[in-house]
């Protein structure tokens, strides 16, 4: 009788995002067995979300499949589920799709779940102002932004007119700056002369931000470089501006004097603030003395481990690790140093002989417009044509898969050389999916447009 084959080690990566993805492609000839658990079925590159809200690049060029960009790795599985338990005692991940519930064992876990939009206390603005952090909200979004010019064809009066072609971007970092570039250029490029009773260049873009400056992170020179692009564009930057209200016709902002103000607008988008996944409290709460900081990250200890369990990841915006942004490097760098550290172990390195994980900061670009960008690399800071042209190159290194790359020159090459873009489609679908959902699970009483109106509701057949 021969004696059974011993069982490989389990590893289970929880996030198809840049950590889940770049920790199970540097496990792909370890000798382990990879299961990678994530709630939608794409690799999402979410530093060019905005490109697709704003209908420069599709879907499809920046969420490719993640069975797809696995598919030749032997020794990886993608299941598909949302996670609502892990286990760290029974080394157990729990994970649902529908009403099916699975249970995946481990010996090692890396979880990578990301991160969400933070309202700060102010969950009930998300229903007027979508974050950006998944493939729904950019089409929401899209669907939000070219609605509103269709609306402002037809409205009736002045007042009207100027509250649906007025947008407000809340958060000045480098989404907020991003995306009102690019609301900026759609409305004076784009949709310039496509109507026949408003004037798209008229729209203003606001930009807000609680904090007194543009791209804080940055620095002051490349921020204020950014801040007179923008209003160069026509972009209204204001500053020392608190949000402290959102309906569905506009905001409330407090002043550093305490004064508070209106914006009229239909078109809101967050992007001031981000939450990490909760799993980081249910694994911080199961391993004795780890603790989550105010956004819900987990303070993990110099390996990126949690306290008493050596075998248990904490990576990307999940993780707490002072001078590391929550940024795609900080993922991609946190998943390889998990990688490399499970492998080691297979060879015998104990917990102990691990090396503490450091970050190489290769340093920051937001785009402001077409042909112009801001950049800091270590103490270089850089603006202009040259930073825009690393910027593309950055990107296209980090889309996965030749096709996604390809088709993302062709669709830049189209948008910033000339005037056209080539993903304007928006359905009223897109816009109101989100709030039937929520509708539909409890969460809000009434499924409204985002100027008020009721929903148009599907008559049945028969």
């Amino acid at each position: 009788m021969t004696a059974p084959e011993p069982q490989r080690h389990r590893v289970v990566i929880i996030g198809s995002g840049f950590g889940g993805i770049y920790g199970a492609k540097h496990l792909k000839r370890a000798d382990v067995d990879v299961t990678l658990i994530a709630k939608t079925s794409h690799h999402l590159f979410q530093p060019l979300l905005y490109q697709v809200a704003t209908g420069v690049l599709s879907v499809g060029e920046i969420a490719p499949s993640t069975r797809l960009v696995l598919r030749k790795q032997h020794n990886a599985t993608v299941l598909l589920g949302d996670v609502v338990g892990i286990d760290l005692a029974n080394r157990t991940v729990t994970h649902e799709l529908l009403d099916r519930q699975t249970v995946t064992p481990f010996d090692s876990l890396i979880v990578a779940a990301g991160a969400q939009q933070s309202y700060f206390g102010n969950d009930q603005f998300a229903t007027f102002a979508p974050g950006m952090k998944t493939i729904d909200d950019a089409l929401e979004l899209r669907a939000r932004i070219l609605g509103a010019f269709e609306q402002a064809e037809l409205a009736a009066t002045d007042e009207e007119r100027r509250k649906l072609l007025t947008f407000v971007v809340v958060g000045a970092g480098p989404t907020g700056v991003e995306l009102a570039g690019q609301i900026s250029e759609l409305a004076n490029r784009t949709l310039r002369g496509a109507f026949r009773h408003i004037d798209p260049t008229h729209a203003k873009v606001i930009l807000l931000d609680a904090a007194p400056a543009v791209l804080p992170p940055m620095g002051p020179k490349l921020g204020k470089q950014a801040q007179r692009r923008l209003e160069k564009m026509g972009v209204e930057v204001q500053l020392d501006a608190m949000v402290t209200d959102v309906d569905a016709d506009g905001i409330t902002v407090k002043e550093k004097d305490g004064s508070q103000r209106r914006i009229e607008t239909q078109c809101k988008v967050w992007s001031a603030g981000v939450q990490a996944s909760s799993l980081g409290k249910m694994i911080a709460e199961q391993s004795g003395g780890t603790e989550v900081d105010r956004a819900g990250r987990v303070v993990v200890e110099p390996d990126l481990t949690v306290q008493g369990h050596p075998n248990v990841f904490v990576v990307g915006d999940m993780m707490s690790v002072p001078g590391v942004p929550g940024q795609a490097q900080g993922a991609i760098q946190g998943a390889t140093y998990a990688a490399r550290a499970i492998k080691a172990g297979l060879k015998g390195q104990t917990p102990e002989q691990r090396k503490p994980f450091t970050y190489f900061d290769k340093g920051s670009m937001a785009t402001v417009s077409r042909f112009d960008a801001v950049c800091q690399i270590g103490k270089l800071e850089f603006s202009g044509f040259i930073a825009w042209l690393m910027w593309l190159a950055l990107h296209l290194y980090y889309l996965v898969g030749y096709r996604s790359r390809i088709m993302a020159v062709i669709s830049w090459f189209v948008s910033f050389l000339g005037r056209g873009r080539g993903q304007m489609a928006s359905t009223q679908q897109w816009m109101f999916a989100r709030l039937a959902m929520e509708r539909l699970n409890g969460d809000v009483e009434e499924l409204e447009h985002p100027n008020g109106a009721q929903a148009p509701q599907r008559q049945q057949a028969g």
